[in-house]
């Protein structure tokens, strides 16, 4: 534990820090903010598949060139889109921020939260990318993502297997692990039941899901998320309510904790902004993943034949996660901190949220397991499909029935993993996954159109 937390302070040092915050910058003004077209962007993804973003029908990915049709048998914008949601939308919204601001202090919060609004310029990027690279096998699905792109764009294919590999990893750590021990955590401080059940019935659901392959996964993906995560926010919104009248101050101690050299968060543990921009772009890239380039892969799964508009569409994950849902998680534990202090002294650093929605009327505690559980278990679901295209790059389709089989076992062992190990482990992986993703996405810079 001692040698993983000395190599995550040198991994998330201000050189990564810089390095991500400055890719989010960068692509921001070289796309010419397109930010700027995020409500075209989200009446895409719900509403016209296939219509352009702009005049013109824009470039045909790689995998397009010779297609007479599209194939039924990918998934539609929408569906794409679902799965990266359903990937990215979990213990990071709701765990990770209760830890960020624990070890980070309130401005982590902040932090957080920029590295959403840039990060939504990267995500276009990575995206159009994977579009741009992706394949198209003989079945008709087509497969993409950064080790693709690497290999098509780049024509690395040792830096394409790096990737590839780091997801592999990434899919049985931050994939199973963290999801299985939050949902095992939520459910003995809740109901009192005990992890082995807990973690076999994880992966009986999870298991059942993805042996029906992508379209399997689009579907549920398609029907759950979208409902799990307006039940969430409106029970986020039902507490701002309850602190209305700390709204205000808690929003002025994020911002003043965030640019602070002194933590201002009392007995919550922080060091100042370094901390605070430590671990709020830390946890903003395991919940939203720009950088990481995993969004990527689903995107590349997309029937549409034109990189800007998936891309277009799957940079609104980056939004809805961090944008909206970790910005209402934050407000709503720093609220509780200063509505009910004695309900978060000495409380664990994955607990305060849990204390903050044990104060929502009559359903409290029971709300948040709830919804911790069908988070947990949409990203089970979706990040499973991240390492499937991992080890179908690195072994062929052979592969995926063990590695199907390795993920559900490893949900198990997940459930009884101790967390703090869990945390560390995975932003160790996300570290090492962004660094291959970002070279590719400064390579071919100049490809990317908006």
């Amino acid at each position: 534990m001692a040698l993983l937390e000395q190599i995550n302070n040198l991994l998330w040092g201000l050189p990564l820090i810089i390095l991500l915050m400055g890719t989010h910058i960068y692509f921001t003004f070289r796309l010419r903010f397109p930010q700027r077209n995020l409500f075209r962007a989200i009446r895409l993804s719900l509403f016209s598949a296939d219509e352009t973003v702009s005049a013109g029908s824009g470039p045909a990915s790689a995998g397009d060139e010779n297609a007479a049709s599209k194939t039924t048998r990918n998934l539609s914008p929408f569906s794409a889109l679902s799965t990266t949601l359903a990937a990215t939308l979990g213990t990071g919204n709701i765990i990770g921020v209760s830890t960020a601001i624990a070890l980070g202090g309130p401005g982590a919060i902040f932090w957080c939260w920029i590295t959403g609004i840039l990060g939504m310029a990267t995500a276009y990027g990575e995206c159009y990318l994977s579009v741009r690279y992706r394949q198209r096998k003989a079945d008709g699905l087509y497969v993409g993502g950064p080790m693709y792109v690497l290999k098509n764009g780049l024509h690395n294919n040792k830096l394409g297997s790096l990737y590839a590999l780091c997801t592999l990893a990434a899919a049985f750590g931050v994939g199973c692990t963290t999801q299985a021990n939050s949902v095992t955590r939520a459910a003995s401080l809740s109901f009192g039941i005990s992890p082995h059940p807990v973690g076999i019935a994880l992966a009986v659901i999870t298991g059942a899901v993805i042996l029906g392959g992508i379209r399997s996964i689009g579907s549920l993906c398609e029907r759950t998320v979208p409902a799990i995560t307006f039940l969430y926010l409106f029970g986020c919104v039902l507490l701002l309510c309850l602190y209305r009248h700390q709204l205000l101050t808690a929003v002025v101690w994020i911002l003043t904790d965030a640019f602070s050299f002194a933590s201002l968060a009392g007995g919550v543990a922080g060091a100042g902004i370094q901390r605070a921009l430590r671990y709020g772009i830390a946890r903003g890239l395991f919940t939203n993943e720009a950088g990481i380039g995993t969004s990527a892969i689903a995107a590349a799964a997309s029937h549409t034949k034109d990189p800007r508009i998936q891309a277009y569409v799957s940079m609104t994950a980056v939004f809805w996660d961090t944008v909206v849902m970790c910005l209402l998680t934050g407000l709503v534990v720093v609220c509780n901190m200063l509505y009910d202090p004695a309900s978060t002294a000495g409380a664990a650093e994955t607990d305060l949220t849990a204390a903050a929605f044990s104060h929502l009327p009559y359903v409290g505690d029971a709300f948040l397991t709830i919804s911790l559980c069908a988070f947990a278990v949409t990203t089970l679901i979706g990040w499973s499909y991240f390492g499937e295209k991992a080890a179908e790059y690195l072994g062929g389709s052979r592969s995926i029935p063990l590695y199907k089989l390795l993920y559900i076992v490893m949900i198990y062992l997940g459930a009884i993993i101790p967390m703090h190990l869990v945390w560390e482990c995975t932003d160790l992986i996300n570290g090492i996954m962004a660094l291959p993703n970002l070279f590719a996405l400064w390579a071919l810079r100049k490809e990317i159109r908006s």
